[in-house]
């Protein structure tokens, strides 16, 4: 049986109730969990932090622009099994021959097709009881990358390639499954239809208060409110890219080294903004932004709350 326990986070990971809810639903219905949201959410902390804190084996399946459902699945080395037969039509040769020692094909035989077989991130999961697979960020995967993983996801087995071996699960004992997505493409419909889905809101202050104290409970509470502050802020200027979660918590542990005096002056002139802001047009509109709060005379630049 699944590990359906219904999870609520843990001491590095806030998991509000409704993305608990959804997660608990998706293990129970032995149905992959589809979470979109913008980056920097924690779309991608929940699976890892969730087998992290329970112990369970993790598989990641990073998405990309040409990623395929063999990769994802299953592959047949062709090379490896050309190269084994060789080796053993040598080894025949040299056995007429008289000669005793052999060449060795690491243990593998060309009778058994299954050796030749590479297991992707989705057979080792199905595989492995109690495992958790993540399928990170397929808006960036080809079309139709989502509706080849339909057949699997509804019958929840794999057919080998070359061998037609099946690996197959039950509903009862499927792996916990989450699928992140930043809406860079609309999904197929079909393929929704196989998920629950639960759409990441970005967390208000207050929460962010609470992920920032799960990750840096020792922090001086000025340090955190301020800093807080100014990356609200930031978020609001109408950046290219708006600061996210991580962002804010790369920034606070670079702050942290200071002592309290040094960092309160760099929060208040923004020192440190690569950690924040990542493009030359965005750093030009928080700087312009910093010049006109400062009446622009050129004097110590403050990003004033």
């Amino acid at each position: 049986m699944a590990e359906t326990t219904f999870w609520t986070g843990s001491d590095k990971y806030l998991c509000d109730r409704e993305l608990a809810q959804a997660f608990h639903m998706s293990r129970v219905l032995g149905m992959p969990l589809l979470i979109e949201g913008e980056p920097g959410t924690g779309k991608t902390e929940l699976p890892l932090q969730y087998s992290k804190d329970l112990n369970l084996d993790l598989h990641v399946y990073p998405v990309g622009s040409k990623s395929t459902v063999d990769q994802f699945v299953a592959k047949f080395d062709h090379v490896k099994y050309l190269r084994d037969s060789q080796i053993e039509v040598l080894n025949a040769q040299r056995e007429e021959k008289g000669l005793e020692t052999k060449l060795s094909t690491g243990g593998r035989s060309t009778e058994i097709l299954d050796d030749y077989v590479m297991l992707g991130p989705a057979s080792k999961a199905y595989s492995s009881k109690n495992s958790v697979l993540l399928i990170d960020e397929i808006d960036k995967a080809p079309r139709e990358f989502p509706n080849d993983l339909l057949y699997a996801l509804s019958h929840r087995k794999f057919v080998m390639p070359e061998s037609g071996k099946v690996i197959e699960v039950s509903e009862e004992d499927m792996p916990a499954i989450v699928i992140t997505s930043n809406r860079e493409q609309e999904l197929p419909t079909a393929f929704k239809g196989r998920c629950i889905y639960h759409y990441i809101t970005f967390p208000s202050s207050d929460v962010m208060r609470q992920i920032v104290d799960k990750h840096y409970p020792n922090t001086d509470d000025e340090v955190v409110q301020r800093s807080i502050d100014i990356f609200y802020q930031l978020r609001q200027l109408g950046l290219e890219r708006a600061p996210s979660t991580r962002e804010l918590l790369n920034w606070l542990k670079y702050l942290k080294t200071f002592s309290k005096k040094e960092t309160i002056k760099k929060i208040e002139e923004l020192d440190g903004l690569g950690a924040l802001v990542k493009t030359q047009d965005d750093v030009k509109r928080v700087k312009r932004n910093m010049d006109t709060q400062s009446g622009g005379s050129g004097g110590n630049k403050r990003f004033y709350q």
